[in-house]
C-alpha cells in the first residue's frame, strides 16, 4: 500500500516538474531576441464581435523576413481590433495596418536591452527551479512521512535518491534552456 502511494507521489512530482519545464519554455518564447517570431504574439487576445479570442484564431500570424511579423486576418473588419489589441498588450511593438494586413517591424535590440533580457531569462530559469524544488519537497515529505509510519528506511532512502536524481535531471533541462536562450538573446 505504502509502495503504491509513494510511486504515485513520485510520479506526481515528475509531472509537476515537467509542467515547470513547459511553463519555462512558454515564458522564454515570449522574450524577444530581435528576430521576428510569431510566438511573440501568443498571449494576445482580440475582441472578436464582443468575445475575447486568441489572435491566431482570427488571423494567420507569420513572418515575411527575419525582422517583420505579418498578421493576415480572416476578415478585413478585424484589422482595427487586431491593431488595438497589439497596442494594448504593451509589447513595445508598433503595428502598421495597410488595409490588407497588419505588419510589425521588430527593431534591433540595443546592447543594454540584450543584457536586460538575458537577466529576465535567468529569472525565468530560477522561477522554474523554485517550482521544481517545491515539487521535490512534496515528494520528499511524502517519503519521510511513510518512513515514520513504518515503511522500510532503506527503501525510503532509495526513493529519496531517485527523487534527487529526477530533480537533478530537471535542473539540467532548465540550465540547458536558459543557456540556449541567453546565448540567442546576447547574439547580434
Amino acid at each position: 500500500m505504502a509502495e503504491e502511494l509513494l510511486s504515485e507521489k513520485l510520479e506526481e512530482a515528475k509531472i509537476l516538474m515537467g509542467e515547470s519545464i513547459d511553463h519555462l519554455k512558454e515564458q522564454l518564447m515570449k522574450i524577444r531576441t530581435g528576430k521576428a517570431n510569431p510566438a511573440m504574439l501568443n498571449g494576445i487576445m482580440v475582441d472578436y464581435y464582443g468575445t475575447p479570442t486568441k489572435l491566431n484564431q482570427v488571423a494567420n500570424v507569420g513572418t515575411s523576413d527575419s525582422r517583420t511579423l505579418t498578421i493576415q486576418p480572416w476578415e478585413k473588419s478585424m484589422l482595427g481590433p487586431i491593431e488595438k489589441s497589439i497596442f494594448e498588450a504593451n509589447l513595445g511593438l508598433t503595428p502598421m495596418n495597410d488595409g490588407e494586413m497588419v505588419r510589425i517591424n521588430i527593431p534591433p535590440l540595443t546592447e543594454e536591452r540584450r543584457r536586460e533580457l538575458a537577466k529576465k531569462v535567468k529569472e525565468e530559469g530560477e522561477n522554474a527551479k523554485i517550482s521544481i524544488r517545491g515539487s521535490r519537497q512534496k515528494g520528499m515529505d511524502a517519503i519521510k512521512s511513510e518512513v515514520k509510519n513504518g515503511y522500510p528506511e532503506d527503501a525510503g532512502k532509495r526513493l529519496e535518491g531517485e527523487m534527487e536524481g529526477t530533480t537533478k535531471s530537471f535542473y539540467e533541462q532548465v540550465d540547458k534552456l536558459v543557456n540556449a536562450k541567453s546565448e540567442e538573446v546576447l547574439t547580434l
